[in-house]
C-alpha cells in the first residue's frame, strides 16, 4: 500500500466517526473512495466578480487563470467527507510543486455552498491544507457563484451530493481534463508536467520559425 493510499485509508476512518453527528449534513455524499476517472473537458469562465479568502474581489479567468497552469477543485467548508479529502490531495499538489505554485501553476477551490462560506470562513479552513502562496479559495454572491460553477461544469443545485471532482488545464487553451473521484495527486501533477512541457515546446517552435523569418 504506497503513501497516499494508506493516508486516504486514515481519513476516511476519521471521518466514520464525524458522520455520527452529521448524516443529515452530509446526506447526499458516498465515504467510499471510487476509483478516479479523467475525461477531457472544455470550460467557459464566468465574467463575474468572486472573492478570495483575503477578502479582495477577483476575476477567475483574468486574475487567477490567465496564462497559468491551473488544478481546481470545489469544496464547501461544513463538508466533512469528500471536501478534506479533495482539499488534502491538493495540498499535496501544492507541496510536491513547491514554488512553482504561485507562479507558473495556480491552485483555485471554489465554495459551492456561498451563502454559508464567506472569505473568514475560507481562510479559517484553508489553514489546514494550505502550505504557502498560489492557492485561492473562492466566494461570492449565490448568483455569481453559480454562473462560475455552471460554466466549469460543475454545478450540481445541491452541495449535499456533489461529488469529488478536480479539473487541471492550461489558461492559455480552453481544453481542459476532468478528474472525477479521489485522484491520486501524482496523477495531477503528471498533467501539470504534460501541460507544462506543451507550452515550453510551443514558446520554442515559435521562438525558432521567428529566428527562420527572412
Amino acid at each position: 500500500m504506497n503513501r497516499f493510499l494508506l493516508t486516504l485509508g486514515l481519513l476516511f476512518a476519521a471521518i466514520t466517526q464525524v458522520q455520527a453527528h452529521s448524516a443529515g449534513e452530509h446526506a447526499g455524499h458516498g465515504t467510499t473512495a471510487a476509483p478516479s476517472s479523467a475525461q477531457a473537458t472544455q470550460v467557459r469562465f464566468a465574467d463575474v466578480a468572486l472573492v478570495d479568502q483575503d477578502g479582495r474581489a477577483v476575476q477567475l479567468e483574468n486574475d487567477l487563470v490567465k496564462d497559468r497552469i491551473v488544478v481546481m477543485s470545489f469544496i464547501y467548508t461544513s463538508c466533512t467527507t469528500v471536501c478534506p479529502v479533495v482539499s488534502s490531495i491538493l495540498g499535496k499538489v501544492q507541496k510536491q510543486l513547491g514554488e512553482r505554485v504561485g507562479g507558473e501553476v495556480q491552485l483555485v477551490s471554489i465554495s459551492i455552498d456561498p451563502q454559508r462560506d464567506d472569505a473568514r470562513r475560507l481562510a479559517d479552513y484553508a489553514r489546514a491544507f494550505q502550505n504557502g502562496p498560489g492557492w485561492s479559495w473562492l466566494t461570492g454572491s449565490p448568483s455569481a457563484v453559480t454562473e462560475t460553477l455552471k460554466g466549469l461544469g460543475s454545478f450540481s443545485g445541491d452541495v449535499r451530493s456533489h461529488a469529488p471532482l478536480i479539473l487541471v488545464g492550461d489558461g492559455n487553451s480552453r481544453n481542459w481534463t476532468r478528474y472525477y473521484g479521489f485522484t491520486d495527486p501524482e496523477v495531477l501533477i503528471r498533467e501539470v508536467e504534460k501541460l507544462s512541457a506543451q507550452r515550453h515546446a510551443q514558446a520554442s517552435h515559435h521562438a525558432l520559425a521567428l529566428e527562420q523569418q527572412p
